[in-house]
């Protein structure tokens, strides 16, 4: 583990003991916790976004046009 310093205003340290010590926590835990979350949400994002567009569409594979509205949308 890496310990950092971060600089909080005044009350709104404050406000986070407080928020910590009501949660049986601490200001470090909720952080880390919170960071975590963050950064799993936005390298979740960048994966699934390269792994969207290394799939090639079938419609370029094999030079087919586009489906029709109406092969897509039975009516």
């Amino acid at each position: 583990m890496k310990n950092i310093t971060i600089k909080l205003e005044n009350d709104v340290a404050h406000w986070a003991r407080v928020w910590a010590a009501e949660h049986n926590t601490s200001v470090s835990q909720v952080l880390g916790t919170l960071l975590k979350r963050m950064k799993k949400e936005k390298t979740g994002y960048a994966q699934a976004m390269q792994q969207f567009l290394a799939v090639e569409p079938q419609s370029l594979k094999d030079n087919s046009p586009y489906p029709s509205r109406d092969d897509l949308y039975e009516r």
